[in-house]
């Protein structure tokens, strides 16, 4: 098996190759992409490329939509991405103006070392704190924590806190990657993967090349983090988007960065009344954007052809953490984690000669899987105004992050690393929250003729009913 390629980091033409060709667009559409802006994210990998190329890659679909619903001749430069604030959108978003986000993470999640190597606990989410603290019978100290984990083998405790229905990840790297059961099986898998179905009930809606997404129903049942970015995408270009969450589910943080242009309601998909408020909605929606393992839905009978008996023809994106084949095929799984699994950690610890991992600077494989999966989703909706067929895509960050491996590592060049963001980053705007007024980074990517913008404010989740406007 081959080790990282050291030669250096590729250019963004050639991640947006690898996204574009993997939504079954014609290369010679790429011609219409610019790149403009300078510096780089500080990293061993192309982050910055892989960031511009992604949300490139959406803004092309787009781009096609319009073109093929107005006939409209392609032409140069019609999709323009700043690499710069490509970057920052791969962060936060959102800058409160006189009150603060609570934190990032959970006092006990991080990086751990353990009697052979390092482990990271993600314990952000209440039962997977619980899980991770039962199977180390501590206290909820990161002293505690620390002191219990050097006792354990790290892909030992892996097991062990996954079982208990938590989410760890031990530190491997590339090649112990490629020879992992689940490493060789999401390897061999295509960057998205796609299924047509049946005729669809309805192919046709108001367009508006300038808001191309108006009129399209989104029914979005995603979490941290990849497919709340991909609904956020849908609903800047105008996509009626309707977020449903479980009654107890809680994400603070991370509310007024990706609820904005989305209405947010809840329901319990466990209860039969919860499931047939679900059923219905399904039947009202153009698309289904979904994140649940593998095997959840099926287990409430939602299958995926159970969602297209109720809504022929649906466009149904759904992503997984580390694939949709081979042993981890439904584990829990997030952006950090996964980094841990495949690689990125021991790699970015190796080449910075540091004593500890070393992550992406920012949450590459869930911001880069979301940009794709709302390229796919774009992507559908072209074919079903073609061809009056629905689409079935998968993604997953474990065969996202491969891209961004596979295209190897270079030196981190100080003298261009992006400097910190500066006013003229920020939109000139104030955004009035219910937490309080926010700047918001501009937003790094232009499509000829089309105006993007949230219709919506963040609002906190399950502020809304579940149902579609009038």
């Amino acid at each position: 098996m081959d080790d990282v390629d050291t030669r250096g980091a590729a250019p963004p033409h050639h991640f947006l190759s690898s996204f574009w060709g993997a939504a079954g667009g014609d290369a010679t559409a790429l011609e219409q992409v610019r790149f403009t802006g300078a510096g780089d994210l500080p990293s061993v990998f192309g982050v910055t490329d892989f960031a511009a190329a992604s949300m490139a890659a959406a803004g092309l679909a787009v781009a096609e939509l319009t073109r093929s619903l107005t006939r409209t001749p392609s032409g140069p430069a019609r999709v323009q991405v700043d690499r710069r604030q490509a970057s920052f959108w791969f962060g936060l978003s959102v800058r409160p103006q006189a009150w603060e986000l609570p934190p990032i993470w959970d006092a006990v999640a991080g990086d751990y070392r353990a009697r052979d190597g390092w482990i990271r606990l993600h314990t952000n989410a209440p039962h997977h704190r619980a899980a991770a603290l039962d199977v180390l019978q501590v206290e909820p100290s990161r002293a505690a924590v620390a002191h219990a984990v050097q006792g354990w083998a790290a892909q030992d405790l892996e097991a062990a806190v996954v079982a208990r229905g938590g989410c760890a990840g031990a530190m491997q790297s590339w090649r112990q990657w490629q020879q992992h059961p689940q490493g060789r099986a999401v390897l061999q898998e295509p960057l998205l993967h796609w299924q047509a179905t049946g005729a669809a009930a309805r192919g046709d809606w108001p367009f508006d090349p300038q808001r191309p997404l108006a009129g399209i129903r989104v029914l979005d049942m995603t979490r941290v983090l990849a497919g709340p970015v991909a609904t956020r995408f849908l609903a800047n270009l105008g996509a009626d988007v309707l977020r449903i969450d479980p009654p107890d589910w809680d994400e603070a943080v991370l509310e007024p960065e990706i609820t904005i242009g989305k209405r947010c309601a809840r329901l319990d998909l466990r209860a039969p009344a919860g499931r047939q408020q679900c059923e219905d909605l399904l039947q009202g929606a153009d698309m289904l954007v979904h994140g649940y393992r593998s095997d959840a839905l099926d287990r409430m009978g939602l299958g995926a052809e159970a969602r297209q008996r109720l809504r022929p023809g649906l466009i149904d994106v759904s992503l997984d953490a580390y694939g949709f084949t081979g042993p981890w095929k439904a584990r829990r799984g997030f952006d950090s984690i996964v980094q841990m699994s495949m690689g990125f950690a021991e790699q970015g610890q190796r080449s910075a000669g540091a004593d500890r991992p070393v992550p992406l600077p920012v949450q590459a494989l869930d911001h880069a899987t979301g940009y794709l999966m709302a390229c796919a989703a774009v992507r559908a909706l072209q074919r079903r105004a073609a061809d009056g067929v629905g689409s079935i895509v998968r993604a997953s960050l474990a065969r996202t992050g491969a891209v961004l491996m596979a295209a190897g590592v270079g030196d981190v060049d100080t003298t261009s690393a992006l400097a910190p963001e500066t006013t003229g980053d920020w939109a000139d705007t104030i955004e009035h929250t219910p937490w309080g007024p926010a700047r918001r980074l501009r937003w790094p990517i232009k499509i000829a003729g089309v105006r993007p913008g949230w219709s919506r404010p963040p609002v906190p989740l399950g502020s809304d009913t579940a149902q579609w406007s009038a």
